[in-house]
């Protein structure tokens, strides 16, 4: 009995100090990867497993250990103390991190610290706590970019003064603008499902040479998850998540899925998403002084034939803003080796009818509705892409190419009031898209570059529908009836230099050749064009070149110099359309690229390693701005369109322009459980004319955000405020995108909104949220919308995982 009794007081303490420790994230328990456990007295280190764990024999004996991870902040612990904790640690996330790794500057992963442009980064954990309804809600509430509506199944975001078909899109490595996003408001963003993301990186500036056209604003581009393999200890690997949300603003009903399964080689992920959204309430708490603007007094409704307005018994919900949307995704990884991958992306985007309310509100000077419907038909995106990587030697180092397949299908229709013929316009667009990126190191030197080509195809019908008779009748395309195609072919090159420590060095350059054909031949019953094609090539060479200073762990500087272009899309040089009524754009064959010169200068100070200042100024000369200016058609300055007398304007090219502005936040770790973040951004532009300055539209007014955060275990909440400044009327362009039929006749107010949204963990597969923004009520619209924002929401969300 004794030896067996020496044998366990042996033994007890080797168990204790084979102890498994799992270190998770404060708030929701979730496992932490890849965190390195350092010992603090002695040497060597280890690497949490998917699990969050690892073994303290890895170890060698020390008496605390320190837990690091780049996102996280770090923590020092005691073993004693780790023995009282039942060995379970808990990491609060940083609230800033110059460590994190970003791609979307050069395709390939680098160190946020070393790339000069002004970066946000929104992952996972954060788009989860949010919980917003939209990808454009998801935009809008980051505090650095603001949202434009015309509707509530849309967004238009707008960076650094530019917008729609100025900001590009990117969709895992896939661009999602084509040959008709439109120059006034864009609400494709919502075909993007929040739900499925990984991650959004927005770089800001012109992303011209690695991008090409289009990226004069910026570059938004949103990763979707991918499926998670099995480690090396085999078996299959099954994970996914759920959550159902409801909303009382507009009724919202979402439920989400998603499904991964892997093993060593093969994955597969599955995603699923569907929302029901009801008439959007704005807020009632309004200003006196503004009448009745903003409420829905009247809408409109068929009866025995012909329209009448009936009276809205409740004046603040928004007759006709709800509708429906469904989002899947699948993609199928194979990785044969640790060096090789193969994976299959399909997405599919589609909803309801999307009623465009803001044309829906517009009266006549008798107070009688200029429309009897106008509506948005189904919006749908179809994608299918293929992404081989590689690693390989030499020039192919780093190896990914990305071909792709994208259909959007768009449709729009329209009735003025009393008239029984119902306009129907739909376009077709199929896009071709294949890409080749590949870098190379070269001892401090890091050299990218890739290959690009691109193809539109588009087609436009038309017919109009008696709502009376059913007849069907001939209707004007908005795009050339006879087709139109938009192709391009690009290579680029880009390098960064690491001089030292605290030099680096980035620069690029990028050829590009954009072609677009438009054909007219079968267009003239409707409008005798002077002209049966419109043929244009444009070449453009593009460069950057930034420097990037850190003096120490405290300081930052990086200044970026970059020239940015947008060759004319369909849209721009082809449509009909009555962009308000009484104003019709026509096209111009004469349109040519648009080109920005940016320079950029940022600072940043880290203050007792826990809180983080930045400063970003940039200034851009803008050359040919493509913009909507007073125009002729074959002499007349006015057209009948639609029964009614229409100014003709068109797109050309402004002689010059500029856009200045400085946008600064500031991120502090206070405390363990304490967090704070600001953002405030300031954009100026104008158009130079021979006799004077125009202000430029798409320019928003000041905008930001606060938020302070409080993170306790199993819980998390934020409280934060929004606000933007007054858009005054003298910096409305005159004849532009800037809405102001939807302001006051002074311009937009101020506003601001106060907003608190919570997240308890009641098991660490299951988590309950709720939100409630807007808590005073308060009525007020975002710069250039055309609908209210909501009023006081509440907001249910029951998510899982497994």
């Amino acid at each position: 009995m004794k030896p067996f009794f020496f044998l366990l007081l042996l033994v007890l303490p080797c168990l204790a100090w084979a102890q498994s420790v799992t270190v998770q994230d404060r708030a929701s328990l979730q496992p932490l990867a890849n965190v390195r456990v350092v010992p603090v007295q002695g040497s060597g280190s280890v690497l949490t497993d998917l699990r969050g764990r690892f073994s303290l024999t890895t170890l060698g004996e020390s008496d605390s250990l320190r837990f690091e991870r780049a996102d996280y902040q770090p923590r020092i612990l005691a073993i004693s103390q780790l023995k009282a904790m039942q060995y379970r640690v808990l990491l609060v996330e940083k609230s800033y991190s110059l460590d994190e790794v970003v791609v979307s500057a050069s395709k390939f992963e680098e160190k946020r610290a070393d790339v000069p442009q002004q970066i946000q980064v929104l992952k996972a954990r954060e788009l989860a706590f949010q919980s917003n309804q939209t990808t454009a809600d998801v935009l809008q509430q980051t505090g650095q970019v603001l949202v434009q509506k015309s509707q509530a199944g849309g967004g238009s975001p707008i960076l650094r003064g530019f917008e729609a078909n100025k900001v590009l899109m990117v969709i895992d490595g896939v661009r999602l603008n084509n040959a008709i996003y439109r120059g006034g408001h864009l609400q494709n963003v919502i075909t993007v499902d929040n739900a499925t993301l990984e991650k959004v990186e927005i770089v800001f500036g012109p992303g011209s040479v690695v991008y090409g056209s289009d990226a004069l604003g910026g570059v938004m581009h949103f990763y979707t998850k991918n499926p998670l393999l099995t480690d090396s200890t085999g078996g299959t690997r099954v994970t996914g998540g759920a959550f159902m949300r409801y909303a009382t603003a507009n009724q919202e009903k979402t439920g989400h899925v998603d499904v991964s399964v892997g093993g060593r080689k093969w994955g597969s992920f599955t995603s699923f998403t569907y929302s029901d959204f009801g008439d959007l309430r704005q807020g009632k708490n309004r200003n006196p002084f503004y009448g009745t603007w903003g409420l829905r007094p009247y809408y409109q409704e068929w009866r025995d034939g012909k329209d009448v307005m009936v009276p809205n018994e409740k004046v603040n919900v928004q007759k006709f803003t709800g509708y429906r949307q469904y989002d899947v995704l699948q993609k199928v990884l194979f990785q044969p080796s640790v060096k090789t991958s193969h994976l299959l992306n399909v997405q599919f985007s589609t909803s309801s009818d999307i009623p465009r309310y803001d044309r829906l509100t517009e009266v006549d000077a008798q107070g009688t509705l200029n429309h009897g419907e106008w509506y948005y038909g189904p919006q749908e995106r179809w994608l299918a892409a293929y992404t081989f990587t590689t690693k390989g030697r030499g020039w192919l180092e780093n190896l990914r190419v990305t071909a792709a397949y994208q259909r959007v299908k768009e449709s729009r229709h329209n009735r003025r009031f009393s008239r029984n013929v119902l306009q129907n316009r739909f376009e077709h667009v199929d896009i071709y898209t294949l890409n080749a990126d590949a870098s190379r190191l070269l001892g401090e030197h890091e050299l990218r570059y890739g290959l690009e080509g691109t193809y539109n195809d588009v087609s436009s019908r038309a017919y109009g529908s008696n709502l009376v008779t059913s007849e069907r009748t001939p209707l004007d395309t908005r795009y050339p009836g006879s087709g139109a195609d938009m192709r391009t072919a690009a290579a680029y090159f880009t390098h960064t230099w690491e001089i030292s420590p605290r030099w680096i060095l980035s620069d690029g350059i990028r050829l590009s050749r954009v072609a677009l054909n438009a054909d007219f031949s079968k267009d003239k019953s409707f409008f005798p064009f002077p002209f049966n094609d419109v043929a244009q090539k444009n070449t453009a060479v593009n460069g950057n070149v930034g420097l990037v200073f850190q003096p120490g762990q405290e300081w930052r500087f990086a200044a970026v110099a970059s020239s940015g272009f947008r060759a004319p899309n369909v849209d721009d040089l082809g449509k009909v359309f009555e962009s308000v009524q009484g104003q019709l754009i026509v096209p111009n064959p004469g349109l040519k690229p648009e080109y920005t010169y940016n320079a950029e200068l940022s600072i940043g100070k880290t203050i007792a390693r826990s809180v983080r200042v930045e400063g970003v100024g940039f200034y851009t000369w803008y050359k040919d701005a493509i913009t909507t200016q007073p125009f002729t058609f074959q002499g007349q300055t006015q057209l009948e369109y639609n029964g009614a007398l229409s100014r003709v304007v068109a797109n050309v090219n402004a002689n010059k322009a500029y856009v200045y502005g400085f946008s600064g936040s500031l991120k502090a770790d206070i405390t363990q459980a304490f967090q704070l973040a600001s953002t405030l951004t300031y954009t100026y532009g104008r158009i130079k004319g021979e006799a004077a300055e125009i202000p430029l539209d798409h320019i928003p007014p000041v905008f930001g955000k606060t938020s302070l955060f409080l993170t306790l275990p199993k819980f998390r909440s934020e409280f934060f405020v929004q606000y933007n400044g007054w858009k005054r009327l003298k910096d409305y362009n005159p004849v532009g995108e800037d809405n102001l039929q939807y302001a006051t006749p002074e311009g937009l107010p101020a506003w601001y909104t106060l907003n608190l949204r919570t997240a308890y963990q009641l098991h660490p597969r299951v988590q309950v949220q709720a939100a409630l923004e807007n808590l005073l009520d308060q009525f007020y619209r975002v710069y250039a919308s055309g609908v209210s924002a909501p009023g006081r929401n509440f907001s249910l969300t029951l998510r899982g995982n497994f």
